[in-house]
């Protein structure tokens, strides 16, 4: 599974890249939605990734939105709001497709709010990320987004604090609702999360220095990654794979572990202290209880 960047995004979708979009950290932009599939080269892709940015999303019609293993189905207006650390996407299940959507790097948020985005409810871990509105909460949303089309056109010095103001005020206005509790699980959902898990393991590798460390350990901490209980993410993989969360874990680290013995002039310390064991011991014994051989003498044979 890929992430999209921000520069992905602008090609896909425009064929162009913003002039500042290197240099601003905090990249922030809002859209009309119809107006950027109208300006799409083709119908968009079925794109189930994760993006380096966030996402806050207003859209109308019927709509089937996939997020982490879970796909929420909706018919109407629906608020959604999307992080980085979540793969989603969302397929269109009617004609109708308007609305308004804004994207925004962390930096944005932290350097106007001090505080962490993600300990905001709609964006934490485990999270319920989308609102059904009715008419009237539509339309003041709607007002929100064209105020942040009219700002991002305009040459207003402090555009941006004004903007944050407006991104604060969809956000507060949501935390007064209930969010969507509908949840449509997916037919292929175990297959869905064997794919984000081995994603996020390979993701860690290979280790090119000795200050690099592999970090994700246990099942527990790809499922707290995941934003599922750990019992939920074990079963999926056995059932998709006929192994153990642990035994997919392990097998990848023995088999790191043989590269870096064979191809690198690391001692051992190091070399276990990159696959995440804190104490040499507890690498040799992790690597002679997968192939019968200390690691010392695996890098003599």
């Amino acid at each position: 599974m890929e992430t999209q960047t921000l520069e992905e995004f602008y090609k896909s979708k425009f064929n162009w890249l913003p002039e500042n979009l290197q240099q601003d950290l905090g990249h922030f932009n809002v859209f009309k939605l119809e107006e950027v599939i109208a300006g799409a080269h083709g119908p968009a892709p079925f794109r189930y990734s994760r993006r380096d940015f966030y996402k806050i999303n207003l859209v109308r019609g019927r709509n089937l939105y996939h997020y982490a293993d879970k796909s929420i189905e909706i018919e109407g207006t629906a608020l959604s709001f999307f992080n980085p650390q979540v793969p989603y996407t969302y397929e269109a299940l009617s004609e109708e497709r308007t609305g308004y959507f804004c994207i925004f790097k962390e930096a944005f948020f932290t350097e106007r709010m001090r505080r962490n985005i993600n300990e905001l409810p709609m964006f934490a871990p485990g999270g319920k990320p989308s609102y059904v509105l009715n008419a009237e909460q539509d339309a003041h949303v709607s007002q929100i987004f064209e105020k942040m089309l009219e700002e991002i056109g305009s040459d207003y010095k402090y555009k941006y604090d004004l903007i944050m103001n407006y991104v604060t005020e969809i956000i507060h206005y949501a935390l007064k609702m209930e969010p969507m509790d509908t949840l449509y699980k997916h037919p292929d959902a175990k297959s869905r999360i064997t794919s984000v898990f081995t994603e996020l393991l390979e993701r860690q590798f290979p280790i090119e220095s000795p200050s690099q460390r592999f970090m994700l350990r246990s099942a527990k901490d790809f499922a707290d990654q995941l934003s599922m209980h750990v019992n939920h993410l074990n079963r999926a993989i056995k059932d998709t794979t006929g192994k153990t969360t642990t035994e997919h874990i392990s097998e990848r680290l023995v088999g790191e572990a043989r590269a870096l013995l064979k191809h690198t002039d690391w001692n051992i310390s190091e070399i276990g202290y990159c696959l995440g064991f804190d104490e040499p011991a507890h690498f040799n014994n992790f690597f002679k209880k997968q192939t019968k051989l200390t690691p010392s003498s695996f890098r003599t044979v």
